[in-house]
């Protein structure tokens, strides 16, 4: 069997990140209006998407390119004001705490002879970040990367101390104005004329990006109690963004928010289909015939324990799993059962592995069979009508190897995912239209980039690496996918607003950064 997983070919041009330009040129005699809109004092209220997070970091070229930055350049353009975020020391994107590192690098492609290396990697270098260095602020960008929708509201998010025991984000830390400092506080307290708020991918991400390891908590409405992987409470989003919501429009005359997208649209749940099982006619039949003998001997097992024979084949006979010459699903771990006793099955079609997955380990039999000389040995017993012993048998079920929950997001998992997300969706679009609020279709712009969006010179896709839109990570975007939120957002504005705002020309925003220099 061998692993077909492959990305599509790397182009080195279009793809090297560049310096921006941030606004169309003014053609003679046009001149631009901001509307109804107050831009003079523009405050951005978010999470990683809004700090600029990309590449799994943040970085100060990240940050020129966020798209809270790109849009203070355009409200420019109508008298806005300037725009200042907490940047980074430097462009590798680590943080430390008192000297220790306790956020890794910014990941890069590096290359040989010309092509790619992938996955990619680190980039070498001592970050320069240091969190008890506080800034001076205030700061018009609030995008506090790793922030749930309740963490905005919440006292103390800023505190050094709380970092290490995970009550506080190191991130705000670095710039927040006291110990105590809630990040709505430090916002309104800049008294904002315009706003944006992004908030609520991370109240469903980590769940998603763990495997669904964390804990649904809907029903719980205490978030105290929530890891950091867990899904947020519905009812619990509602009303910390309720209360966002009710204290910015008191500060501003304003605003726009998003809602959130589709997190299993992303490269980081995509690039790895779960049919990479890819197989020639020989290894397909070894492999059936493997789980014929899995079936037969589970069918023993149960008969063994009393279990009536046609019982005990009806149960076991999930397990004589057929596979075909080419693409073929993996197997999968689920919890163990009444009815799935050994807690394996054939992935379903709509089922995501993780951009994580250890890849080269798909190629040696994880998520199928490994095979080890002592199971061959046992299904050549088999083969000849031998019987073999107990602990023979063990062998052969040990030997199944199912994907871990921790690598994919099975049927259950992601139906969890989306009943959240179309619940917040919900309250996010209505308090948008109760309070006169440009609203973006974040969740309908990244189903267009995986169609592909296209612009004069080339297109965006979601494609990992080679489409554009999303950076190194398959999670967050790239200066050029920041562009396009940028311009869908000016875009709502101007719909709500009575703007005419210009758009930014897509092409100038780069996408990966290439750099040797790796760990």
């Amino acid at each position: 069997m061998k692993n077909y997983i492959k990305y599509l070919p790397f182009l080195a041009f279009g793809l090297i990140a560049c310096e921006p330009e941030f606004v169309e040129s003014i053609e003679d005699g046009e001149l631009y209006t901001a509307g109804e809109a107050d831009f003079s004092n523009y405050v951005a209220l978010g999470n990683s998407l809004t700090a600029g997070y990309s590449d799994n970091a943040l970085y100060i070229q990240g940050q020129q390119n966020s798209y809270p930055n790109i849009l203070a350049g355009q409200f420019a353009l109508v008298g806005g004001g300037e725009f200042n975020q907490p940047l980074m020391a430097d462009n590798l994107g680590g943080l430390t705490l008192n000297g220790n590192q306790i956020a890794n690098n910014r990941l890069v492609l590096s290359s040989n002879n010309g092509q790619p290396v992938i996955p990619p990697a680190p980039i070498a270098g001592e970050p320069e970040t240091e969190i008890t260095n506080k800034l001076t602020g205030p700061f018009n960008n609030m995008g506090v990367p790793g922030a749930k929708s309740y963490h905005l509201l919440a006292p103390g998010y800023g505190s050094v101390a709380g970092v290490a025991t995970g009550q506080a984000n190191p991130y705000f830390t670095r710039f927040s104005s006291s110990e105590n400092a809630r990040v709505i506080e430090d916002a309104l307290a800049q008294n904002p004329s315009f706003f944006s708020l992004w908030i609520g991918n991370n109240d469903i991400l980590g769940y998603a990006t763990s495997g669904g390891t964390g804990v649904d908590q809907t029903g719980n409405v205490d978030p105290t109690t929530y890891a950091s992987n867990d899904i947020t409470d519905p009812n619990v989003f509602a009303g910390a963004y309720s209360q966002l919501i009710e204290e910015l429009t008191a500060s501003a005359s304003g605003g726009v928010v998003y809602n959130i997208p589709n997190l299993t649209d992303i490269p980081f749940f995509t690039t790895v289909p779960n049919n990479a099982l890819v197989l020639d006619a020989q290894t397909a039949a070894n492999l059936t015939g493997f789980f014929q003998a899995v079936a037969g001997i589970f069918t023993q097992a149960l008969m063994q324990e009393g279990v009536p024979e046609a019982q005990a084949q009806a149960i076991a006979a999930q397990y004589a799993i057929t596979f075909n010459e080419g693409p073929n699903r993996f197997i999968i771990d689920v919890p163990a059962s009444q009815t799935n006793p050994l807690g394996f099955r054939q992935m379903q079609e709509d089922e995501l592995l993780l951009l994580t997955i250890d890849q080269p380990a798909l190629a040696q039999g994880y998520g199928s069979v490994v095979l080890t000389a002592e199971v061959m040995q046992v299904l050549g017993l088999l083969q000849q009508g031998g019987t073999p012993t107990p602990e023979q048998a063990q062998l052969v079920l040990d030997a199944v190897s199912g994907i871990d929950d921790q690598d994919a997001l099975d049927a259950s998992e992601l139906q969890a995912i989306s009943t959240a997300r179309v619940s917040y969706n919900a309250t996010i679009q209505a308090l948008a239209q109760a309070n006169g609020l440009a609203f973006v279709d974040a969740d309908g712009l990244l189903q267009d980039v995986g169609q592909g969006i296209s612009f004069p010179g080339g297109v965006v896709t979601s494609d990992y690496i080679s489409g554009g839109g999303f950076s190194l990570d398959g999670v967050h975007l790239t200066p050029r996918g920041y562009a396009l939120v940028a311009n869908e957002t000016l875009r709502a504005i101007n719909l709500t607003y009575g703007s005419n705002l210009p758009e930014v020309k897509l092409g100038t925003y780069g996408t990966i950064y290439l750099s040797d220099n790796v760990n």
